[in-house]
């Protein structure tokens, strides 16, 4: 099979396409015949050896990449459950240390982090949500948030912001979004309530809507200190990705977010979708062997919706 993997570590002109043998399920997994993959930042963070770098994963020969992927069930081990070759399936790969993932033909992977796709979707569109759809899921709920409480979301026009911004509107929440100017007709869409442009003193912008501070703030943006300004005391701060752990200033809780994968959060995931509470935005569709096109293009910013990997 043919599968993306990078040895040198040195951005997106390190990615090759290789030709390996198909991997085979054990006792617990599912093979996964690859019909989409979407391309993810981390993936970006793979090829310049962010992982080594922050003590994540250690150094070796060759890293697979990709995360999220949607496609049919290929083959399954002993105790794998109830799957059957052909369902149609969705899952994410979440170990950073292996030497194959989902960018490629087939992929293996534990029961656990597979759920059947959502009815009625395009695999191509099924592919979007899991990374980072369970990151805001788990984001949100980490915020201990109750309905009618004011919430900041970060980066909240981009993958992990945008789906945070859908699941506090479903769940009773008040949304104050952060994002570029020519983003505010995007995230007040998917349920933002306010808005603060993201070139604005940030605490100075959320303090003239909530005057006492947000209850909770979903730091996908990664701005730190500045957005942890516009919380009130006692608050909590979710800060979802690596980087430095912001300090616990005036009572606030702050939790560094990773992502843990299951089957619970995976369903109630593909849930959320099949009921429109969350959405899919596919922006282009590239086959394995343009994957540095895709690659270098999220590498450049401003990509609205996902880039997909089509084998």
């Amino acid at each position: 099979m043919r599968a993306l993997v990078a040895r040198r570590l040195d951005g997106p002109d390190a990615i090759e396409l290789i030709e390996t043998a198909v991997p085979e399920p054990a006792a617990g997994q599912v093979r996964i015949k690859v019909a989409a993959a979407a391309v993810n930042p981390v993936d970006l963070g793979v090829t310049l050896g962010f992982p080594v770098k922050f003590g994540l994963s250690a150094a070796r020969e060759q890293s697979g990449l990709g995360w999220d992927v949607a496609g049919t069930v290929d083959a399954v081990g002993p105790a794998a459950g109830e799957y059957e070759v052909g369902t149609p399936v969705v899952g994410v790969a979440d170990l950073l240390g292996r030497s194959l993932k989902t960018h490629a033909e087939y992929v293996v992977l534990d029961v656990d982090a597979v759920v059947p796709a959502p009815r009625g979707l395009e695999l191509v569109e099924a592919a979007t949500f899991g990374l980072n759809g369970l990151t805001a899921l788990q984001a949100v709920r980490a915020l201990q948030p109750e309905p009618g409480q004011t919430v900041l979301v970060t980066g909240a026009a981009g993958g992990v912001g945008g789906y945070a911004v859908e699941i506090a509107k479903h769940l009773g929440l008040r949304v104050v979004a952060s994002a570029g100017a020519g983003d505010e007709q995007l995230v007040r869409g998917l349920g933002a309530e306010y808005f603060v442009d993201r070139a604005q003193d940030l605490p100075d912008a959320v303090r003239r809507i909530a005057p006492a501070g947000v209850d909770g703030v979903v730091d996908a943006a990664v701005v730190g200190i500045a957005a942890q300004e516009a919380v009130r005391n006692g608050g909590r701060h979710v800060h979802v990705q690596g980087g430095p752990r912001p300090p616990e200033l005036r009572a606030i809780t702050v939790q560094q977010l990773f992502i843990q994968v299951g089957q619970a959060d995976l369903q109630e995931l593909v849930r959320l979708v099949e009921a429109g509470v969350v959405s899919t935005r596919v922006a282009d569709t590239y086959p394995l062997e343009q994957a540095g096109l895709a690659y270098k293009r999220l590498a450049e910013g401003g990509v609205r919706g996902r880039l997909v990997l089509v084998p």
